[in-house]
């Protein structure tokens, strides 16, 4: 398992509801990005969900930043890469 960071230019809010919460996998929005735990598959087809949503909702062109932590032999989740900013 693996979290994904990521951020998208210029339409964000629209599509968080729709394309996060419909993919069924845990996610956590940040005021500075949301965060996604699944599989690199599961989480990419979320990404390329969000994007068209962007583009649907008018927008021409747009800068995606994704970060990717992944561990080999043990899960990482989102407790884990949250838990010293919940304290």
């Amino acid at each position: 398992m693996s979290i994904l960071h990521f951020k998208f230019y210029p339409v964000q809010l629209p599509f968080i509801h729709i394309n996060f919460a419909a993919s069924g996998l845990k996610y956590r929005v940040t005021p500075f990005e949301t965060v996604m735990e699944g599989t690199y598959d599961e989480v990419m087809e979320v990404v390329k969900k969000a994007q068209q949503a962007c583009y649907d909702a008018g927008a021409e062109s747009m800068m995606t930043y994704i970060k990717i932590q992944s561990s080999k032999d043990t899960d990482v989740s989102i407790e884990d890469k949250m838990e010293k900013y919940d304290k």
